[in-house]
């Protein structure tokens, strides 16, 4: 099963763009991956490019080995750009190796756990009032869904001042929980937007409250900080989106600094790689919350890993499917707030590459967050 061809497609979402690589053996049997690092579309493309001639003429089989020849085999340690390519790359070759054993991926690592993957969907965020995230949090619970998430509040004009970040963020939970119940589950994303200081002081204000997980609390750099957190708080923390590979996620892991692992898929470096810091986790009793803002085919690898792995906790839902269906005619689905798998082989995604032409590449990127006084602060 010789590799002929790698492609990389970036899709303009209108308000993201997406990128999706494809892998083709000689037979015309193709794999599709998709990249993680958001808004460095370009720079993931080069990344692929300069991969491509490694990979012509490999058997696309040998999904470990290419793994490790494209992260260590060079001199340099890649990073979150290069990591992104190999992702793509890595869940291409999972999907390719499923479709031509005919059987869903998720059979090839370990097979099924479970028969759904519970998710929890978006509502909410910048600006709105207390009222319109309890509103929002209210049409996701009558979506079916049983866990549900918001953003940390700005201020008009992309201000972030933590103090008042703090207030709003407690009253808009406050209100979201008035609203759909106990039974409900809210997930909180500070998308690591406060220090230590005022993530512990909002922390605490939320333990009455029952929050399922805090996201991103605070920066990821520096693991020791989340142990001071740890220390203060008895809230679930859930962290991860931002890193690369099994020993960035390392300490957090062995020293139990988090309840929830947030590995993404097209970022930390494919299934090959989730697996790996499954399974770290399992040991420490940590479960999975797999980060997943992209599109329906990182959607859909998430699933299949979500599928086979024991620590399964709960898996992040963004773009709900059916999405950019006449790109992706066959894609997972989402019944009563679970996400199930598309009953054919590989990772369960079919791809139009004609149709994905009709959206192409416009520049994107995240918006830039301030204080008062002008200076920058963390996205």
């Amino acid at each position: 099963m010789k590799i002929s061809d790698v492609q990389t497609h970036i899709v303009s979402g209108g308000t993201r763009n997406y990128t999706f690589v494809t892998i083709t053996e000689e037979s015309g049997l193709y794999g599709i991956g998709e990249s993680g690092c958001s808004g460095k579309d370009n720079a993931v493309a080069a990344a692929v490019e300069h991969y491509r001639p490694l990979l012509i003429g490999q058997d696309a089989a040998r999904i470990e080995h290419i793994w490790q020849d494209h992260f260590r085999g060079n001199f340099w340690r890649a990073g979150p750009v290069l990591t992104a390519a190999i992702s793509a790359l890595d869940i291409a070759l999972w999907d390719l190796a499923g479709k031509a054993l005919e059987v869903p991926t998720y059979q090839l690592l370990g097979g099924k756990t479970r028969e759904k993957v519970r998710c929890y969907a978006h509502f909410g965020g910048g600006t709105d009032s207390p009222e319109s995230f309890a509103q929002a949090a209210q049409a996701r619970v009558d979506e079916g869904f049983e866990v549900v998430r918001f953003g940390l509040p700005t201020d008009p004009g992309d201000i972030l001042e933590p103090a008042r970040a703090v207030c709003n963020a407690v009253e808009a939970f406050q209100a979201v929980r008035e609203t759909v119940g106990h039974e409900i589950e809210i997930a909180l994303d500070v998308h690591t937007r406060l220090s230590p200081t005022w993530a512990i002081q909002l922390c605490k204000r939320l333990e009455p409250l029952r929050p399922f997980f805090i996201e991103d609390p605070i920066r990821s750099e520096n693991p020791q900080s989340f142990a001071n957190l740890r220390h203060h708080t008895s809230v679930p923390i859930a962290t991860g989106e931002q890193l690369i590979t099994k020993w960035q996620f390392r300490e957090l892991i062995e020293n139990e600094l988090i309840d929830y692992m947030r590995a993404d898929l097209g970022l930390v470096g494919g299934i090959t790689e989730g697996k790996k810091i499954a399974a770290m986790s399992e040991v420490h009793y940590i479960d999975s919350a797999l980060h997943n803002p992209l599109g329906p085919v990182n959607t859909a690898a998430s699933v299949q890993l979500d599928m086979c792995i024991p620590n399964f906790g709960i898996q992040e839902l963004s773009l709900v499917p059916p999405a950019m269906t006449d790109i992706f005619p066959t894609q997972c689905h989402v019944e009563a707030g679970h996400l199930y798998p598309a009953d054919v082989p590989g990772i369960g995604i079919e791809f139009n590459a004609e149709a994905a032409k009709q959206y192409p590449y416009q520049y994107w990127e995240h918006a830039r967050l301030h204080r008062d006084d002008g200076s920058l602060t963390d996205w």
